[in-house]
């Protein structure tokens, strides 16, 4: 989509024109989905957080000044309304320890140039226990800082940077042992 036609659309969004927000949604949905999917647990919970967002994109349109990235802006909306939606869910239980790896373990190379579909590694990082989740998926896929994470998550840095280290860790022992799977079922063959 060009950018003219876009603004356009996004004007005729601002108006309330159902036609203009059919073509946003048809536009952004697809992109917006793998975004809600990240802090979801399954797909109808990234459905209802991609309609509970586009409703908050609809209603702020107006607010939009053209500056910027609207796909971001968008984005941002999900990101804030998948957050919104975890912290009345209270399904967050934050972990105030600071977690440290173990210095005498040395790191493995295995999962450096792992090659993972992408939707087994978006299903691992779905059953990370929830907090564990919100945090890899703000700081690893949306670029949140911890300052940023611990601001949004009413949680301290420190308790983000431990979250962060336990979801990798244990999204590491999964790629392993999916890795390990993978190669002992070529074995069979």
């Amino acid at each position: 989509m060009e950018n003219r036609e876009l603004e356009q659309i996004i004007k005729d969004c601002s108006k309330g024109k159902s036609k203009a927000q059919e073509l946003l949604y048809r536009e952004f949905a697809p992109k917006m989905l793998g975004v809600c999917l990240r802090y979801s647990n399954d797909l109808s919970e990234a459905e209802d957080t991609l309609q509970d967002g586009f409703i908050k994109v609809f209603q702020n349109i107006k607010s939009y000044q053209f500056k910027g990235s609207f796909e971001g802006w968008i984005r941002r909306i999900m990101v804030n309304t998948a957050l919104e939606k975890f912290r009345k869910s209270k399904n967050m239980q934050v972990v105030d320890e600071i977690w440290e790896p173990d210095p005498d373990s040395e790191p493995e190379d295995t999962t450096q140039n792992a090659n993972i579909p992408l939707d087994i590694l978006l299903e691992m990082i779905q059953k990370l226990p929830n907090r564990y989740q919100m945090v890899f998926s703000l700081y690893a896929l949306d670029g949140y800082t911890h300052n940023e994470i611990a601001e949004v998550m009413d949680i301290t840095v420190g308790t983000s940077k431990s979250n962060l280290a336990r979801g990798r860790a244990i999204l590491k022992q999964k790629v392993i042992e999916f890795l390990s799977e993978k190669e002992n079922n070529l074995k069979i063959c």
